[in-house]
């Protein structure tokens, strides 16, 4: 009986040896999405910034004469971004409008709380350059419309890709120069 207990101390100690040297030798986990997707804050910012990017930048391309270069704007879009949106480009091309120049993105900063299915985003956007006329050639654009614009954008990140969500105007800080 003692040979048998010394046997299964045995068994058991060397058992106890090899799970702290696996337990020892295991690398930490990789950090674990959360439920919106992203690692970290930092990516979840990065996803909406460059999601408001490829936005403006698929604006600035857009050519209303053309319906077919709204698409990729459309792509971007998802709630009241994309029913403003669509019904504006629409209307303006159904009204003979044309636009020039485009808008540059001087800022953006997040501003909500994370987690979150949507980051929202404080913008400032220069739109000084952004001509628009109508059909009979006339500016359709305010001489009181400052060159600056201060924007909250709201972009879904629960989407695959991420889409703006809404965009509208802004007050208060950060201040747009």
């Amino acid at each position: 009986m003692a040979s048998r207990t010394r046997r299964f101390a045995a068994v058991a100690g060397a058992t106890l040896v090899a799970l702290a040297l696996t337990t020892a030798c295991t690398p930490e986990p990789a950090p674990t999405p959360t439920p919106t997707g992203f690692a970290s804050e930092e990516e979840a910012f990065a996803a909406a910034e460059a999601t408001y990017r490829a936005y403006v930048d698929a604006l600035n391309q857009v050519d209303l004469s053309n319906p077919a270069t709204f698409e990729p704007v459309f792509e971007l879009t998802s709630g009241d971004a994309s029913n403003a949106i669509r019904k504006e480009l629409s209307q303006m091309h159904a009204d003979g409008w044309s636009v020039s120049g485009g808008t540059e993105v001087d800022l953006v900063q997040p501003s909500s709380e994370w987690p979150a299915d949507t980051v929202t985003l404080a913008v400032c956007a220069d739109v000084g350059s952004v001509k628009l006329v109508d059909a009979s050639g006339q500016s359709t654009i305010g001489e009181d419309r400052p060159p600056i614009q201060s924007l909250t954008v709201e972009i879904d990140t629960s989407m695959t890709p991420a889409r703006v969500k809404s965009i509208t105007g802004r007050e208060g800080s950060p201040a747009c120069e």
